[in-house]
């Protein structure tokens, strides 16, 4: 309960999937609320009352009533408004946008679809347009994972050698929190990203961004051997391990746990491993201060 803040939360939605998915709860918990108010009701009224005894076809009344007829009603007018919860659209309907989400241990590798079929790749962080129908592509290269945003819909596995589809549809801009939720290893609980949702207006301007090429001095970055693993677009192309730094400056997170300060940057850094446990990314403590201190400047040029 504690926990169930609105950015994280299925009972704040702010798209139509878990809307449905909240309005199902609340439906539930109510027909919860009474039934269990009956069944103490009878208990109280069974202990206390005093009565005569109840004859053999009263007490079957009430056993083929409320063991058979009620539960039976019940759960079949439940299971029949569920399943007008399903989702009603088919392959032949097209999004207004496709990401490609690749769960990895432990950090989320994301493209976006650009307007001529480029892909333009981020991390750690989904930002989509209010409004818009939005078809997520789920894969993973290593274990599974599963990918939820609780405030904007349901949840989906992402499986090694095969593609999974969710369709959401977010409603209601503002800044939500993504998780992974299948146990994938020793930093499973630190496997988030955050989710931003924009005004339509606002999201060509962001993709545009996204999409140039960064700038910068990054020699000492290539020394050190980051550009072996990560991509920073237009200076490192060859990485393809590690997550795309290339706009790595615009986002809000570090590792999708970590507020993007230069101290936290700094902490990363020289020890990953302290963060997120059994992360594959090595730690850079041991460089000289001079190119420790070039290649935190070059990161946080990287706007």
């Amino acid at each position: 309960m504690t926990g169930c803040v609105p950015g994280q939360s299925a009972l704040h939605p702010a798209g139509e999937d878990a809307a449905d998915v909240a309005q199902l709860f609340w439906i539930m918990a109510a027909g919860a609320v009474v039934i269990w108010a009956v069944v103490f009701g009878a208990a109280v009224y069974a202990v206390l009352a005093r009565r005569k005894p109840t004859s053999e076809r009263s007490a079957d009344l009430v056993v083929l009533g409320g063991g058979v007829v009620f539960p039976t009603v019940t759960l079949g007018l439940l299971l029949a408004y569920g399943l007008t919860l399903l989702p009603d659209w088919g392959p032949g309907e097209p999004p207004d946008l496709r990401v490609h989400v690749a769960g990895e241990q432990y950090w989320w590798r994301v493209s976006f679809e650009g307007p001529d079929g480029e892909r333009i790749e981020t991390a750690n962080e989904v930002v989509l347009p209010a409004g818009a129908v939005v078809d997520f592509v789920l894969t993973s290269p290593d274990v599974i994972h599963s990918f939820w945003i609780p405030p904007l819909g349901g949840k989906m596995d992402t499986i090694p050698g095969r593609e999974n589809l969710l369709r959401l549809r977010p409603t209601v801009p503002g800044v939500y929190r993504g998780i992974c939720t299948e146990f994938c290893g020793a930093s499973h609980a630190f496997m988030a990203f955050e989710a931003r949702v924009v005004p339509p207006e606002e999201f060509p301007a962001y993709l545009a961004a996204q999409a140039a090429p960064a700038q910068g001095d990054a020699s000492a970055f290539l020394a050190a051997g980051c550009g072996g693993c990560h991509r920073v677009r237009g200076l490192a192309e060859m990485g393809s391990t590690g997550p795309d730094l290339t706009h790595f400056a615009s986002r809000t997170s570090i590792a999708g746990i970590l507020d993007n300060t230069p101290d936290n940057l700094r902490d990363w850094l020289a020890d990953p491993a302290r963060f997120k446990p059994d992360a594959r990314m090595p730690g850079y403590h041991m460089l000289p201060e001079a190119e420790f201190e070039a290649i935190l400047a070059f990161l946080g040029e990287l706007e």
